[in-house]
């Protein structure tokens, strides 16, 4: 099985840990430098020390020996116990080179009790195989000792330990737990389960093997499991050397250093422009970067990235960014400013854009005269939106329509489209600015974020489940279903919505007094549709490191996200943020702890 095993050994560990040495083919397959190796029976480990420490008096031991029956019972009738190390090291290998098919087993008194094997010219003592197997033991601790004493003195944070059991038999007339004379058991089995979990939370790296038997399965269930096809070393017929295998890949807990007080974000991820857009992760910023900076991840895939601030984040941080979400508007911002690397808007070219078009279409005016803007900002709206169709790079044409939202958005009181007027003027900078200014301040900012990470970023807009994307890791930051605040963010965004995606493909309720558009589609929208889209995603991510961003007030409550993760993922840690959300949410309708709730951080792996 060494072309299924070495792959999964991880390409950095500490130590390497074998406390079922038994034959050690995994062991002198890899040859590692700083290693543990351990077996519970004594003989085995005699031998082992013997060949690391005197392998030139083994091999003098072993010349003598011919491969003759009589000589081969008159061995295996001694006490190996009554011999030196070097004589019972001959003696075993001796033993293990001329019996039935190599196979080593004890009698409950741990007498070795392997008939002969009647092999034409077995190989007693090869002595290049010895002095090169004495190499790779050399100054490496061998241990004789109970796999759970091994395990609890020596295993540390990023070890790899390889455990080889006595197998779980699969018929009647399987024996593989007689290598000692203690036996093991089913209840042994359990106690090595117990163990592994204990590596697992510990920080280790664990790969086992035993039998396709349905306990291991039972046993192991929360970690990889995998069945081999394997070709058995033992059996009384070579045609019937064939099972199955199963093999349990475990990857280790993470031990999330996480501050309570974390450090700020980078200067570069400050440049961000700011907006008044509802749920954005801004002030949760250090903890999700703090959780990625955890995990080797180059590709990162933000789903809902929404306001687009953690996906520049991500970029900040150097990773490969894909920023998705089924809003032309979120689309517009991540374009402008984490697909792009290097284009800007100059300025000049930006006042011009505030020129009056002969091609306007007037819809802004005609549509929303006397509902959001004065009569004059709606004609520099529809101006500008004429104009920016016609700049040739796409790159500015994003930077000039983000800039246009924004500047809608600056110029409403409270930032959103949920009523017409101005009953919300609470006389704040933003709302004496021009909008010739709120623009070009736009633009501005916008500009001065543009950088180049070295990366191919993408901003895609379109459905969540429909993305082929397979990153290393993914932020789920989806619309929360709660009984306490609808997730509408078209209601609240449709005027920005519509410049970014110029009204095409929406449904006008033309019979609203805010002219919104229908909402477009998605699961979040209902209890139920939310679960099937939560456990849908989670499927779909399975080989990515899930990162999911959630409110304590929404659905599906905590306990129930962790059951739905840990369907995909091996490890589901929680992380728990006191947060309050900022723009756009309707504080009144969760009594009068002024929208403060607890912001969950799922992490999978």
């Amino acid at each position: 099985m060494l072309d299924i095993l070495v792959p999964l050994i991880p390409p950095v560990y500490g130590k390497y840990i074998e406390p079922f040495i038994g034959g050690g083919a995994l062991f002198f397959a890899t040859t590692p430098t700083n290693a543990v190796i351990a077996d519970s029976n004594p003989e085995l480990v005699n031998m082992y020390s013997v060949v690391a420490n005197q392998v030139d008096e083994l091999i003098l031991a072993l010349r003598p020996f011919k491969n003759d029956k009589d000589l081969f019972y008159e061995i295996r009738a001694q006490d190996w116990q009554t011999l030196t190390p070097v004589q019972a090291a001959a003696r075993t290998i001796f033993l293990n080179r001329t019996c039935f098919n190599g196979l080593y087993r004890v009698n409950k008194k741990g007498g070795f009790n392997v008939p002969f094997g009647s092999y034409a010219n077995p190989t007693i003592c090869d002595e290049a195989n010895l002095h090169q197997t004495s190499l790779a033991l050399r100054g490496k601790p061998i241990i004789c000792a109970d796999y759970k004493e091994v395990l609890r003195e020596h295993a540390k944070k990023g070890d790899f330990i390889f455990l080889d059991p006595p197998y779980l038999p699969v018929s009647k007339y399987s024996d593989f737990k007689r290598y000692t004379k203690e036996q093991f058991y089913e209840e042994d089995h359990q106690d090595l389960a117990d163990e592994v979990k204990r590596l697992c939370d510990l920080g280790c790296h664990v790969v086992l093997t035993n039998s396709n038997h349905p306990l291991v399965h039972e046993l192991y269930g929360q970690f990889q499991v995998d069945v081999y096809q394997t070709k058995r070393s033992i059996s009384s017929k070579g045609k019937k050397r064939t099972g199955e295998d199963v093999v349990v890949t475990v990857k280790p807990r993470k031990s999330f250093s996480l501050h309570s007080i974390p450090t700020p974000i980078s200067g570069q991820a400050k440049k961000y422009p700011s907006t008044r857009y509802m749920g954005s992760k801004a002030k949760l910023l250090p903890h999700i970067r703090d959780i990625v900076r955890q995990f080797d991840c180059k590709t990162i895939l933000d789903l809902f990235s929404g306001s687009g601030i953690v996906s520049y984040m991500l970029k900040v941080e150097g990773k490969q960014v894909t920023s998705n979400d089924y809003m032309a508007l979120c689309s517009t911002y991540a374009k402008a400013l984490v697909e792009n690397n290097t284009v800007t808007l100059p300025m000049d070219i930006a006042e011009s854009l505030l020129a009056p078009a002969e091609d306007s279409d007037g819809f802004v005016q005609e549509t929303f005269q006397g509902l959001y803007f004065t009569d004059e900002e709606n004609v520099l709206i529809d101006n500008l939106r004429a104009n920016i169709k016609g700049l040739r790079n796409p790159y500015q044409r994003a930077i000039a329509t983000a800039s246009l939202c924004r500047a809608c958005c600056k110029k409403r009181p409270r930032g959103i489209f949920t009523y017409v007027g101005y009953r919300h003027d609470d006389g704040r900078k933003d709302l004496r600015m021009s909008f010739e200014e709120q623009f070009l301040e736009a633009v501005r900012v916008n500009n001065e974020a543009v950088f180049d990470n070295g990366q191919q970023n993408r901003a895609r807009r379109g459905d969540a489940m429909t993305i082929r994307n397979k990153p290393d890791l993914v932020y789920i930051d989806p619309p929360y279903f709660s009984h306490y605040s609808d997730n509408e963010y078209v209601r609240r965004y449709h005027f920005a919505e519509g410049i970014a995606c110029d009204w095409q493909d929406v449904e006008m309720q033309w019979h609203t007094k805010t002219k919104k558009f229908k909402n477009y589609p998605t699961p979040f929208s209902t209890k139920n549709g939310a679960y099937d889209a939560f456990a849908r995603l989670f499927r779909k991510f399975r080989e990515s490191v899930q990162v999911v961003s959630y409110s304590s007030n929404s659905l599906p409550i905590l306990d129930e996200m962790v059951e739905l993760m840990s369907k995909s993922k091996q490890h589901v840690e929680v992380i728990a943020v006191d947060y309050k959300y900022s723009f756009g949410t309707q504080s009144h309708k969760i009594g009068d702890n002024n929208n403060t709730v607890k912001e969950y951080i799922f992490v999978g792996y």
